[in-house]
């Protein structure tokens, strides 16, 4: 069983002091030429890496002075080129800052949310029966296909007569157009939850396409198999997922609410309509460990 973060510091400040005296005192792991290598900044990574064992933090601990004093000597021989104010560098760093300090709000915010009841749980297993009491593992057989952009959607409307993966071999090797193929086992809890009723609802044989920059992904259905989930054993998957959904939610409203009361001006290129492009990755405000499902 994993250690929590409180233990993991507890133990590695007692390693790191030695058990007793002036010495055991100190929170200083090394000093690199003038400059120290604390516990707290030790304690800060191993806390951030799941699935130690409580064994296994002494060793862990070691590594990771290790790497902390490679990394100070990284740290002074830059400071010394002066690569700390080099204008990319000032850039990336205020960037992680804003970040780190965007995100700890966001925890704080969903800091609120409270957890699923036994009855949100039983009616979200009841909501999902592709995921849970009618869980089916998928067996598919998908075909990337090269197509101008163009014509994807041509050719996948000619490919809805096709009923087999064999079939689709035959006919795009006869057409001479460029595909790879590979089989591929999924359970629906692998899939977008977009994804799991479409193809719940399908049959072996039945397919469906997705147009990609490449071309046209084509998937078959080929098998599957019933793997049903019981309410008990669905039951923390769950709670976590209902419990990340409500700290998305609140933090998305605590964002609305936030521009709603600023006042926002768009300045030059940004001034139109047209500035809100679409396919660019932006900065996210959300919560720490809340990943979208």
């Amino acid at each position: 069983m994993a250690l929590t973060a409180a233990a993991l510091g507890v133990t590695v400040m007692l390693a790191a002091c030695g058990g007793g005296g002036k010495e055991g005192a100190t929170q200083v792991a090394a000093k690199v030429n003038k400059e120290e290598v604390s516990v707290h900044q030790i304690n800060y990574v191993l806390q951030r890496q799941p699935g130690i064992k409580p064994e296994m933090v002494p060793a862990a601990s070691k590594r990771i002075l290790e790497g902390l004093i490679d990394q100070e000597l990284a740290i002074q021989q830059a400071a010394e080129m002066k690569i700390d104010r080099d204008p990319k560098v000032v850039s990336a760093i205020e960037a992680a800052r804003r970040d780190i300090v965007a995100r700890a709000y966001a925890d704080r915010v969903a800091e609120s949310a409270t957890k699923p009841t036994p009855d949100d749980v039983k009616a979200y297993y009841a909501s999902k029966p592709a995921l849970f009491a009618q869980r089916r593992i998928y067996s598919f057989s998908e075909f990337a296909i090269e197509v101008p952009a163009d014509q994807s959607q041509a050719l996948a409307g000619k490919l809805q007569s096709v009923k087999s993966a064999d079939e689709l071999s035959n006919a795009l090797r006869a057409a001479n157009i460029k595909f790879a193929s590979r089989n591929v086992t999924q359970a629906p809890e692998n899939l977008s939850l977009a994804m799991v009723d479409k193809i719940a609802a399908m049959g072996e044989g039945q397919s469906f396409s997705v147009a990609v920059p490449a071309g046209l992904t084509v998937v078959f259905l080929t098998g599957a198999k019933p793997a049903p989930v019981t309410e008990e054993t669905a039951r923390p998957a769950i709670e976590q997922f209902l419990l990340n959904d409500r700290k998305r939610k609140l933090v998305a409203d605590e964002v609305k609410r936030l521009r709603d009361a600023a006042k926002i001006e768009y300045k030059g290129q940004f001034a139109a309509p047209a500035a809100a492009a679409s396919g660019v990755e932006a900065p996210v405000v959300a919560p720490t460990g809340a990943a979208s499902q």
